[in-house]
């Protein structure tokens, strides 16, 4: 998502400094060549070894290094953006002013590459009005600001001043270069395994985790979509992503088949349950009682519904999680549910799909076409996935015809 792209990331001083440590790390798993520099307050804070270890290259602090006489004027040139997590009021005022009192000042003073601006600090200071006045006078000027969030702050009370949750940081840098393939597309997702109630305890399921589904929402919202995610699965998901939760098939059925038509792309990564119990038992079942009979129904296929219906224009995705003839079974599955393409996998290989934050896939074409996708994270995957859907989505302009 931010391949190639050189990002600064100015640390300084704050008690949230430690968070600033998962911001690195999360931008360098996206693919950003990270630089971080730290002033000499954020060093009372955090060890710059961490920063230097998960950043791109080791930790910058001093305006005078013997081999770069000039290092933030280079810095500041050769940014694609600069991210000041936390930032106090002290960098805040240095920024507004144009005071270049250390390295991080001067660099954010030599740059023409936007700015993110994410302030931590406490309530007090967060609504003072120079401060108040500084924020201002930087968000008219362009300055992106992540604002603070309500929460316990460091000195044991309640209020307005925590640094923004660190997924909320990492969209705003995302944001910035978010013009990417699927801009002013509209991208529909499901993740998850299904839960079918046998009664108020029990239920039958499967082993997926939603982790293949949620990447897949993280990477079409990085190039530039509008994702609506449905999924089963308790994980985070970005702020940019409208997220509809749900437990059964027929739940997941019903928010799928509402916005189906909308969408551009429909991916449906989900496990969704064939069967499930004809009726639920009110109560928990007792085991004194013996084993009980669960009779079985079908639920509504999904993937087949949707492809019997699919619009001109749309590209619908499916997903096959195979344990033997992985080609036939897959290839099968393609025609009879009407998609564009089937993501297949071997469930039974080391590595491979529930679980995992690995995954190995060959995606199918209706059009004939094979791409085999080796062992990779999740996120790989789904980059794999959504290039092979922007490959076959008409442009805008005749879309709009």
């Amino acid at each position: 998502m931010l391949q190639g792209r050189r990002i600064i990331l100015g640390v300084s001083g704050g008690i949230a400094a430690y968070k600033a440590i998962e911001v690195c790390r999360r931008l360098v798993d996206l693919g950003a060549h990270v630089t971080p520099i730290l002033t000499d307050a954020a060093h009372n804070m955090v060890g710059p070894t961490t920063f230097t270890a998960l950043a791109s290259e080791p930790v910058k602090t001093s305006l005078w290094h013997d081999s770069d006489p000039i290092p933030h004027t280079r810095m500041g040139q050769n940014a694609d953006a600069i991210v000041v997590c936390p930032a106090t009021a002290r960098i805040i005022s240095d920024l507004r002013t144009g005071r270049s009192a250390d390295l991080l000042s001067a660099t954010l003073i030599a740059t023409a590459a936007p700015v993110v601006v994410c302030p931590a600090m406490h309530t007090e200071m967060w609504e003072h009005p120079a401060v108040a006045e500084n924020i201002e006078v930087l968000a008219d000027r362009g300055v992106i600001i992540v604002p603070p969030e309500e929460g316990r702050l460091a000195g044991g009370d309640i209020g307005k001043g925590r640094l923004a949750e660190v997924a909320t940081v990492v969209d705003a840098v995302v944001a910035l270069f978010a013009d990417g393939p699927l801009g002013g597309r509209t991208v529909l997702i499901s993740a998850g395994g299904t839960r079918e109630p046998i009664d108020p305890v029990r239920f039958l399921g499967n082993r997926s985790s939603g982790k293949q589904g949620h990447a897949l929402a993280e990477v079409a919202a990085a190039m530039g979509a509008e994702v609506t995610l449905v999924t089963t699965a308790g994980l985070a998901s970005s702020s940019t992503i409208t997220r509809i939760d749900v437990e059964t098939a027929a739940e997941m059925h019903e928010a799928v088949a509402g916005r189906a038509r909308a969408a551009d792309v429909v991916i449906m990564a989900a496990a969704v349950a064939d069967f499930r119990p004809v009726g639920a038992s009110t109560q928990k079942i007792k085991k004194a009682n013996g084993p009980p009979t669960v009779t079985l129904e079908q639920t509504v296929d999904i993937l087949g519904e949707l492809g019997a219906g699919k619009p001109d224009g749309q590209v619908l995705v499916g997903f096959a999680a195979e344990t033997e003839n992985l080609r036939d079974n897959a290839l099968g599955k393609l025609k009879r549910k009407g998609a564009d393409l089937l993501v297949a996998n071997d469930v039974s290989a080391p590595g491979v799909g529930f679980a995992h934050d690995t995954n190995a896939v060959t995606i199918f074409g209706a059009d004939g076409s094979v791409r085999e996708v080796s062992m990779n994270d999740k996120t790989a995957i789904a980059m794999a996935v959504l290039d092979a859907a922007v490959e076959r989505l008409p442009d805008i302009e005749s879309k709009n015809q």
